[in-house]
């Protein structure tokens, strides 16, 4: 069976920025933020200091994973030259997203460079408050003007925009404003990260958020589901498979796609564990959509 993987990240260079400062790396895969705190966010087999596409080509062919959606944001800093460098590298592996801070004051510059000049198609925010837009700013409203610039230009310009608000309970949670917002531009596609990172016990506001917010334009990954759900379960991951079944009867495998989260959900966890493990709870028709169709129709255009 054919594979894409809807959300890895690529690492030129650890350079994060987030509630706790600046991130850098200091070897061993490991890096340390400005707080004085250690986190490790590369796997051995992909890098001490950085994530080439070439490790994640090697990765995606020895569990037959044909192409790759590379994903941005502040938790290991903008990649935005590189990810895109990938891309036209090897067009037939990846498609990537660029990201960009909305409160630049030159971001007209940086999107008619990125978009206008380089050809990007995808666009994603990482919002959360831990290490996305309202970890260094004020709380933004997900439908205010700042986000309505950036889903307008989005739209006229033909890109997929991705959206990672964070779990539940934090500001940038704000599903009924995105919803409001996706309402405002009905033909513009929209990915939702993580399926909407439900913690244990927090099934069932995951559920009735991912039915609010399942629009005909809207799809989900459920990129680092064990991680999030339940970190430090070990496979094959019970408490992952259960939030993917309700996912699933929320909004139906139609709308889900298998992303893996690489590289940091691979610090913990192997890329084939974080392929197979919800596999079985497809038929072979929705695996065929939720592991590589979706995928390709939402970022390939296929």
């Amino acid at each position: 069976m054919k594979i894409i993987d809807a959300h890895v990240h690529l690492v030129q260079y650890i350079c994060g920025f987030g509630s706790r400062g600046e991130l850098r790396a200091i070897g061993e895969g490991k890096a340390r933020y400005a707080d004085g705190s250690v986190i490790s966010l590369i796997p051995p087999e992909l890098g001490e200091y950085d994530v080439t596409p070439e490790k994640v080509i090697a990765l995606m062919d020895q569990e037959q994973v044909e192409k790759a959606v590379i994903l941005q944001g502040n938790y290991l800093g903008f990649q935005n030259e590189y990810a895109l460098m990938a891309e036209k590298k090897y067009p037939n592996r990846f498609r990537a997203a660029i990201t960009y801070d909305p409160f630049c004051r030159n971001k007209k510059l940086i999107l008619e460079n990125l978009v206008e000049k380089q050809g990007a198609r995808i666009v994603k925010f990482e919002v959360s408050t831990g290490s996305g837009l309202m970890a260094a700013h004020e709380t933004v409203a997900l439908d205010g003007d700042y986000m309505e610039e950036a889903y307008q230009y989005a739209e006229a310009h033909g890109m997929v925009c991705v959206m990672d608000i964070g779990r539940a309970g934090t500001a940038s949670y704000q599903p009924e404003a995105l919803r409001r917002a996706i309402l405002r531009h009905p033909e513009m596609k929209f990915v939702v990260c993580h399926v909407l990172m439900p913690q244990k016990g927090g099934e069932a506001r995951m559920e009735e958020d991912l039915r609010m917010l399942a629009l005909p334009n809207v799809w989900f990954d459920f990129a680092a589901l064990p991680a999030n759900v339940n970190r430090g379960e070990t496979y094959p991951y019970a408490a992952a498979r259960e939030v993917l079944k309700r996912a699933k009867k929320a909004v139906g495998a139609d709308r889900l796609m298998f992303g893996s989260d690489l590289p940091s959900t691979m610090v913990s966890q192997s890329y084939r564990h974080l392929v197979e493990y919800g596999m079985d709870l497809f038929t072979e028709t929705e695996r065929e959509k939720v592991y590589h169709d979706t995928a390709d129709l939402v970022f390939f255009g296929s």
